[in-house]
């Protein structure tokens, strides 16, 4: 175990280092720079910002004196925004993006799991039509237009949730339920198939013919095994959901994460888009990480010696 440990530790410091040349090497191939779009910049102070930020310095010598911060967890300074580094654009739209994603994850596993369950265990009857029916509109529909949509009539019509913002927990409402509709409607259809294959094996037969209760039989036996492609799937999809949607966030005017990182794209901010793009990545490989790690616990035939 220890070893296969170590190894992930390696593979995940290698592929954040492929992440980040790979997002270098693309931002400085793409022609202009962070001051171009700037109107009638006078070549003088054009100049002085490029030497500023060292953009003079030769490509590989960036490359090397970013990554020198980046050990040191310091992201860099913004091209954008003066007196602000990457560091504080985290900082201040986590917290945001976080409690989102962390209020949308526990409605998504509350909900998708059940309705899982309950479709396999009715399988062929009018519920299991009834919520497959919800879970492909969940999964088909884009996210936006859900957000729009709902926005238009609880918000503008009933009146019963704000149009934008988090400042109370009502605001949490609609972003919950637009960023969580397909990771809810996915991880049910899932769930429902994932099950209906567990409850056809042959040691589901054997404990039927034991005598005992059927929901024993689902509880003890068949959900523990139906449950590991669904925790396959969940490290990334609680990787997406704590740190936002950029779409959700800029529909209901949320100043998580998405916001700075759209802004750092339009605006060329070099710096922004290397440490937003480092900072999901990481966060997604250790999510996959710890998934990796949690197959042991569900199923005792796992195991990564």
């Amino acid at each position: 175990m220890t070893n296969y440990l170590v190894k992930r530790v390696i593979m995940m410091v290698i592929t954040l280092f492929m992440i980040a040349l790979l997002t270098f090497v693309l931002m400085h191939i793409v022609p202009g720079g962070p001051f171009t779009l700037e109107k009638q910049v006078p070549q003088a102070v054009l100049d002085a910002l490029n030497e500023k930020y060292k953009l003079n310095d030769p490509l590989w010598k960036q490359f090397l004196d970013y990554l020198k911060g980046l050990v040191r967890f310091e992201l860099g300074p913004s091209f954008k925004y003066q007196g602000k580094t990457v560091n504080d654009f985290i900082s201040n739209g986590l917290p945001y993006s976080a409690t989102l994603g962390l209020v949308t994850l526990v409605f998504v596993l509350m909900t998708s799991i059940p309705m899982g369950i309950l479709a396999a265990l009715k399988n062929g009857k009018w519920q299991d039509m009834l919520l497959m029916a919800v879970a492909t509109l969940g999964v088909t529909i884009p996210s936006f237009v859900i957000a729009t949509g709902l926005m238009y009539i609880f918000s503008f019509k009933l009146g019963w949730t704000p149009t934008y913002g988090v400042d109370n927990w009502q605001g949490y409402i609609l972003p919950m339920l637009a960023l969580g509709g397909y990771s809810l409607s996915f991880l049910a259809r899932l769930m429902r198939s994932s099950l209906l294959e567990v409850m056809g094996q042959d040691y589901i037969r054997t404990a039927r013919a034991k005598g005992i209760s059927e929901t024993r039989v689902v509880l003890k036996h068949a959900l523990r095994n139906a449950m590991i492609p669904v925790i396959t799937v969940l490290g990334p999809t609680v990787a997406n959901l704590l740190t936002g949607s950029f779409v959700i966030e800029k529909i209901y005017a949320i100043p998580g994460m998405g916001g700075f990182f759209v802004n750092s794209v339009t605006q060329r901010d070099y710096t922004t888009i290397m440490g937003m793009t480092i900072f999901y990545a990481a966060f997604l490989i250790a999510m996959i990480f710890i998934v990796d790690i949690f197959y042991c616990l569900i199923d005792p035939r796992i195991r990564y010696d």
